[in-house]
């Protein structure tokens, strides 16, 4: 929409002025117009407020083509807000914060081309972020909504290179767990230790049931049934917005589930059960109290068994591991008793076949290069 207006100048010449409204920007979300002084004739105004005008179908403006990728993030970023939980949302503001808006930020959105994502990803990749994949897409995703909002035609991307890693860093994830015997060893050295006595109970639920270290941090009593043995699983500690803590519901559907018991492990929660109200001041009797909690009766940091594990680990000289060994070990030892690939995946909530059958397939082989050495053995020609 153009308005023209006849006024006169200081030396008392007509002139025409001519405003354009040219809508709301699309980063901004405020009102632009431009207008344009000392024309002669309404004809001229006329024919320049129709050029404007032309300007805003299919190009961006010179106020639009001043955005920089973090003005577009941050008008993206309340849209994404939107459709996933605190948890999610908070942890892609912080790989923003931390490794995105400091390479690409400051850069027009017009100007980001392929070769400037390219280096972002290399840099990525060199720095070690196992999270490389990742970051591309969140850029990628804040590129496509400036294509929405005309800002630029195509998303460079989508045209990159995507570095490969080639370390064994797979081949490691498989060794990450305690046969047999480590696993005896690790509670005999935890049972004589000094550390904190609930200790003691979490890596035995950890290694006979498989849950995952954030479904048992926020475990209630009551989702334990003693009587069948059972753990119902319904709920997961995550962190939200400036790292506080949250008890939200499972990512998936299958972690939703029923963990089974063995019975030793159920008589362990038991009498941990009534020691606890001994060792926790102030603790609720109720099914509401937590199994494991911090001495103000409070969730422990995600950060606690991780420390509890690192403490026997370095005290008594063990083999290195980490909290998600316990998942790993206890897979590993069930296909090794003879556990069926369902219920294994059923007891751990994988959400994808696939990841229960590549931990089944590593066991299987090692059994295959156990049975050759034996045969060759006994033959002994």
């Amino acid at each position: 929409m153009a308005s023209i207006q006849k006024y006169h100048d200081k030396h008392g010449h007509t002139r025409y002025k001519v405003q354009v409204y040219l809508g709301i920007d699309p980063v901004t979300r405020k009102p632009r117009r431009t207008t344009r002084r000392g024309l002669k004739t309404r004809q001229e105004a006329r024919s320049i407020g129709d050029r404007l005008l032309g300007t805003t179908t299919g190009k961006p403006s010179h106020e639009q083509d001043k955005a920089t990728f973090r003005d577009v993030y941050l008008r993206w970023f309340p849209l994404y807000q939107n459709t996933v939980k605190e948890s999610t949302w908070a942890t892609t503001k912080r790989l923003f914060r931390l490794h995105i808006l400091p390479v690409l930020g400051n850069d027009r959105i017009t100007q980001i081309g392929v070769l400037d994502c390219q280096d972002a990803i290399n840099s990525w990749f060199a720095a070690g972020l196992t999270k490389y994949h990742t970051l591309l897409n969140y850029t990628a995703s804040v590129l496509n909504f400036a294509i929405t909002l005309q800002l630029i035609t195509d998303n460079p991307a989508k045209h990159v290179i995507v570095p490969v890693n080639k370390d064994n860093r797979a081949r490691e994830n498989l060794a990450n767990y305690f046969d047999r015997a480590e696993l005896k060893h690790f509670f005999d050295c935890l049972n004589e230790d000094d550390n904190d006595p609930q200790a003691n109970v979490f890596f035995r639920l950890a290694a006979f049931s498989g849950m995952r270290k954030s479904e048992m941090l926020c475990l209630q009593w009551s989702d334990i049934d003693f009587a069948k043995n059972t753990v119902t699983v319904s709920k997961t500690q995550s962190r939200g917005d400036n790292a506080r803590l949250l008890v939200q519901s499972p990512k998936t559907l299958r972690s939703n589930r029923t963990v089974y018991l063995d019975a030793k492990t159920g008589q362990i929660l038991r009498q941990w059960q009534l020691d606890q109200q001994q060792w926790l001041a102030g603790g609720d009797s109720d099914g509401s109290q937590l199994v494991f909690a911090n001495e103000k009766n409070e969730m422990c940091q995600p950060t606690k068994p991780r420390k509890w594990l690192e403490h026997t680990l370095k005290k008594y000289g063990l083999k290195h591991i980490t909290m998600h060994a316990f998942r790993h070990t206890y897979a590993t030892l069930a296909f090794e008793a003879g556990a069926s690939i369902k219920s294994v995946q059923d007891q751990l909530g994988h959400a994808s076949y696939q990841t229960t059958l590549d931990l089944y397939t590593a066991v299987t082989a090692k059994e295959k290069n156990e049975a050759t050495e034996k045969l060759a053995n006994y033959l002994n020609f």
